[in-house]
């Protein structure tokens, strides 16, 4: 998904906003200046990662945001399983339920809620297109072998666990994969805190290899991309996947948040609305 000028100038934004260093940002600049027609946002904010580095000797700390928010969500999860067993299809009800974790995103939002987060539970039905959607997912796992989950954020990761004990009961044929970040970046989930949840619980858990905020083919670890190339069913969680792996051809699932201008506006809809969509191959 092509970097637009309006969103390059929001990435600028969001360094700034860290710090007034006018060499660092100077370089900011530079980069975004400099992208390339297939640069991704993910792709950027890898790369200023890597200069916020070099010039201050380490990245922002996200640790303790990280476990607020898994222990956050691990608090509502007897509870949240609780509805999601007891609804009329538990798999549809609980993969609402993970679209809407996808709001704890310190890379997107510029501010979290807590009561805004907890609010979104109240509608955990399926629009119309979401039905759509979901009846070639299901039919698409009926007949797979393999799923991958490609995750995004954490707390959000506790309500994926969620989703995939119900994929697991429904469609037990299923070899199931999660694949996090290589790395710490932003708030997303590594292996560690797949671990902490409990998702390994429930699928294998595989790093991409990277510490990269989204999922770009070529900088996935040997093991990576062959699961990711010999997975039957794949669902990706977050916009930065979505940035990141739109467009190559790929059948996928996609889930997320429209959290930013650039996706109301690609998908004309208010902020935070909800998409689950499917993009075939070729």
């Amino acid at each position: 998904m092509r970097i637009s000028q309006s969103c390059a100038e929001c990435l600028y934004e969001r360094q700034k906003s860290k710090t007034d260093d006018p060499i660092y940002l100077a370089e900011i600049k530079e980069l975004l200046d400099n992208r390339k027609a297939t640069d991704t946002s993910p792709y950027m904010v890898y790369l200023f990662n890597k200069l916020h580095v070099k010039y201050f000797g380490k990245d922002a700390d996200y640790s303790a945001i990280k476990k607020q928010y898994n222990d956050l969500v691990l608090s509502m999860e007897d509870s949240l399983r609780t509805e999601i067993s007891s609804a009329a299809d538990p798999l549809a009800k609980a993969l609402m339920m993970c679209r809407i974790g996808n709001y704890i995103d310190f890379g997107a939002m510029n501010s979290i809620d807590h009561g805004e987060f907890l609010s979104l539970f109240r509608d955990t039905d399926m629009r119309d297109d979401d039905l759509e959607t979901y009846r070639s997912f299901i039919g698409k796992c009926a007949d797979a072998g393999s799923f991958l989950l490609i995750c995004d954020n954490c707390g959000e990761i506790v309500l994926d666990k969620l989703m995939l004990e119900q994929l697991k009961a429904k469609f037990p044929q299923l070899t199931v994969r999660a694949m996090v970040r290589g790395g710490n970046v932003l708030n997303d989930a590594t292996v560690d805190d797949a671990r902490y949840v409990g998702l390994d619980t429930v699928a294998d858990i595989i790093s991409n290899g990277e510490a990269i905020a989204g999922t770009i083919c070529e900088m996935l670890s040997d093991e990576a991309k062959t699961i990711l190339d010999s997975s039957d069913v794949i669902l990706a969680k977050g916009q930065g996947n979505y940035e990141s792996m739109s467009g190559q051809g790929r059948h996928i699932f996609y889930a997320f948040l429209c959290k930013c201008d650039l996706f109301t506006r690609r998908f004309n809809v208010p902020k935070l609305t909800g998409m689950f969509i499917e993009e075939k191959e070729g």
